[in-house]
Formats: structure tokens, sequence, C-alpha cells
């Protein structure tokens, strides 16, 4: 195994640059921190361009890890764990994590060179949410995902890039504004899709259309804008019990994105069952 140098003084340049990177205020993200094993795995897999990884003197580093990190020249250090304490304080302490610079914003030009379905978010503004229906469009083959109004300033957002156990950079992410992604809508000539409980088409009616879609959820709160109603295709709804009130926006997207898996995942390369 590697012999790893530990970083046991606070005066180490190191231990700065971590707490700046852990700082709410900053107005421009130029750097972000990603914690734990499986995220920094999945971003260094991306090729995220990472300044330094650092595992915590008492926790192991995962060996699938450090030879990820080998194989992509990127350097590792422990750290003590008395200086993760001053550096997280009452935050959850980290078992890894790793200091990126923030790759480029992308822009709706990226999405063309893909194959997968869009999934548009129409201000979902629910971190926890998104994350998870990042880790899922990326699982079942999704093309992109347009995070339209959602708040976020930045897909490398450190609450984002824990609630998608960092897939958030291994797949397009536009944020836009509803105008901007109703007129690339136009453009494109995609076929939208929006999914409401009063649908006229069922989940289930997708699963045999070959054509790219885009498929639209909205918010939380108030569902999709009028906007995007007009724009839309098809109108779809996923039968569930009249009694619950509705499905968590995450899980319908689950549902409609395995409903077209049988199309998106042999377009990225993965197998549909």
């Amino acid at each position: 195994m590697t012999s790893l140098d530990v970083i046991n003084e606070r005066s180490d340049p190191a231990v700065q640059r971590i707490i700046d990177v852990t700082k709410h205020s900053r107005s421009v993200v130029r750097t972000a921190l990603i914690e734990d094993p499986e995220p920094l795995l999945q971003s260094v897999r991306a090729g995220l361009d990472f300044i330094e990884i650092y595992g915590i003197e008492s926790t192991p580093v995962p060996s699938e890890l450090l030879s990820a990190c080998e194989e992509r020249h990127i350097p590792v250090r422990l750290i003590g764990s008395s200086i993760v304490n001053q550096v997280f304080k009452a935050d959850k302490k980290p078992k890894a994590f790793g200091i990126v610079r923030v790759p480029k914003p992308h822009r709706f030009d990226d999405l063309a060179s893909v194959t997968g379905d869009l999934i548009v978010l129409d201000g979902v503004k629910i971190v926890g949410n998104i994350g998870a229906i990042v880790r899922t469009s990326f699982a079942l083959g999704a093309g992109g995902i347009v995070l339209v109004d959602s708040d976020l300033v930045s897909i490398a957002d450190r609450r984002l890039v824990r609630a998608s156990r960092g897939y958030v950079f291994s797949l397009p992410i536009v944020l836009a504004s509803r105008t901007e992604t109703i007129d690339y809508l136009r453009d494109s000539r995609m076929r939208l899709v929006a999914f409401d409980a009063d649908g006229k088409l069922t989940v289930g009616d997708l699963r045999a259309t070959d054509e790219r879609l885009a498929l639209l959820f909205g918010s939380e709160k108030t569902g999709m804008s009028s906007s995007f109603g007009d724009l839309a295709a098809d109108s779809v709804s996923i039968p569930i019990n009249p009694a619950a009130e509705s499905l968590n926006v995450s899980v319908s997207a689950g549902i409609a994105l395995h409903e077209r898996s049988r199309r998106n995942l042999p377009a990225s390369g993965g197998a549909a069952r």
C-alpha cells in the first residue's frame, strides 16, 4: 500500500484552501468540495480537474479511489483528525474529500451530441430531489438535464454533489431560465412530454416511442408553468392509488425513465433489461 503524507499543521496552505471552499457566502464558485469516497470516485471518473484529494488519518482511503487518483495523477494526502475537526467544526465529517476546479457550465449546444431523452425540471428547487433525479438519469440513460429556475448558481453546489452521489458531473446539466428553455425546445423541435396528474396518456404509453423526448416535470408546489403546458405535445400521467395525493417528483422521474430505459440505455451504451 502506498504511504501517504499526513497534514498535521494548521499552517499548511491546503488547510486554508479547504476552509475557503467550505464557506457558503462565496459569490463566484471556482473550486468546489467533493465529499466521501463514492462521489469522489465518480467525479474522478468523470474527468474533473482535482487540485488534491484528502483522506482522514484514522480512516483508510479506499484502494479503488487511490488507484483512480494514481491513474489520473491526482495528488492524495491524509489530514490529521484534529485538523479535520477544526475545518468542519459542527458539519458532518467526510470520510474523504477533495478540492476540484469547477468545470465550465454546460450550454444547450452540449445537448446536441447526446442521444438519450432530455429531463426538464421546471422550478424544482429541493436539492435532494434534483440530486436523486440526476443519479437516476445517469443510471437509466437520460441524455441530459435542464434545470429551469432552480435557484442553483452552479451544479458544483456542495448539497447537489452530495445528493447526486457525485453523478452531477457525469452528464450535461444546463442551468437556464424558462424563456431560454422554451426557445431551445422550439428550435430543436424535440417532442415535449409534460407529466401531469390529469395527463391524457399514461406513462406506459411512452415505452414504445422510439424518438428522443423531452420529459417535463413541474415543481413540488406549483407544478409546471402554463408556458410549458402550451408547448407540450402530450401530457402524461402516472397511475396511482386515488387515496394518495401525489408522487414525489424524483419518484415520478424515476418511473418515467424506467419506462424509457429500453430506448435510452442502448443509446447510451448501457444494457436495457
